[in-house]
């Protein structure tokens, strides 16, 4: 019987990219019922969303794509005040969204196109 794993081709970096943006936009519009501004869906073309809420106040988020093992609540928090600065120059507030993903089956298994995968994601994190 031939392995499984070598039928199925991995996402790459723009695809966990992809994915992690999705959860963190469907959480956006449903949770907070935010309009998007803006969607930056490349890979390091920051920030991801730009949204504004029904009182326009505006929002910067930081999507990230973190793999198991990594704690997706830590941000590089040099990185995140440059963020924050330009957001404040925009009178935004700025937030970090860490979304971690793991292979269901097998945790040091790389995500694979059409399989299940295992999410944490905890919400947003205020940059203040």
């Amino acid at each position: 019987m031939q392995d499984k794993s070598n039928l199925m081709t991995p996402l790459t970096g723009q695809e966990l990219h992809n994915l992690a943006m999705n959860i963190v936009g469907e959480a956006l519009q449903k949770e907070l019922q935010w309009e998007f501004l803006l969607v930056n869906s490349g890979l390091k073309r920051d920030p991801q969303f730009v949204c504004v809420d029904k009182h326009n106040q505006k929002y910067f988020i930081i999507v990230r794509a973190v793999p198991y093992g990594e704690d997706p609540s830590k941000y590089d928090v040099v990185f995140m005040e440059v963020v924050r600065k330009h957001a404040e120059k925009h009178n935004a507030r700025t937030f970090y969204a860490g979304v971690g993903l793991c292979n269901v089956q097998d945790d040091s298994l790389p995500l694979y196109k059409e399989e299940p995968y295992r999410l944490n994601f905890q919400g947003l994190i205020e940059i203040c």
